[in-house]
């Protein structure tokens, strides 16, 4: 039971998982399979979710083979790439209150789950994935439903996020949303932290506040 009344939802790919790298060449690898450049592919790929990306550089080609193929390259990575926890995120998750925090990811949760398992990240009770909405971000749906399954209101909820997409996600759910990881705020943020070991304690204290009525 979280007894604060306050709650923290987490983007996971860029704020909890360092995949950056992971992602490039995932997008790498799939342009240069369809005669594509890599770097244009992954700059249209920052901007837009897969699908888009696809129709965007790809028009000619059927944009679910494409997903089902990409979805192969995600999954082979979970099995056997290489990347890593942010610094600071075991220790901050296992310090979270129990059901206080949840997991918003525009990945999916067996892909969360396998690069928790290999970075020894704790897994919450609360994982919204892509297939559990049916708008990604930059709608609020993902992180309204994050807040709805552990019973919060959306302003007792602070957003942690790397990406422009899950910012205004969270703005527009009438979150807090502080920024991570990023050398300059994202537009939007209420508050920026270069690291998440440097947002850690401050984390922690918001979750550990007690709401005043």
């Amino acid at each position: 039971m979280n007894s604060s009344g306050r709650y923290v939802l987490f983007d996971v790919d860029g704020t909890l998982i360092d995949a950056l790298d992971n992602q490039r060449l995932i997008w790498a690898t799939w342009a240069t399979r369809h005669g594509l450049d890599p770097a244009e592919v992954y700059q249209e790929a920052l901007r837009t979710r897969p699908l888009e990306t696809f129709a965007a550089v790809a028009p000619s080609l059927d944009p679910e083979r494409c997903l089902t193929e990409f979805h192969a390259l995600e999954d082979e990575d979970v099995r056997s790439g290489t990347y890593s926890a942010f610094d600071g995120a075991a220790a901050l998750l296992t310090a979270l209150p129990a059901g206080s925090w949840a997991l918003v990811t525009s990945n999916y949760e067996h892909r969360v789950r396998g690069r928790f398992a290999r970075t020894g990240l704790p897994v919450p009770e609360v994982i919204v994935d892509a297939a559990g909405v049916s708008e990604g971000k930059p709608s609020p749906v993902p992180y309204l439903l994050g807040a709805e399954r552990l019973g919060a209101a959306p302003e007792d909820c602070l957003v942690i996020e790397d990406a422009p997409s899950g910012v205004r996600a969270g703005l527009a759910a009438g979150m807090t949303v502080w920024g991570v990881n990023t050398p300059r705020p994202v537009d939007g943020v209420q508050r920026h932290f270069t690291s998440l070991r440097d947002a850690a304690p401050e984390i922690l204290a918001y979750a550990a506040r007690a709401i005043v009525n």
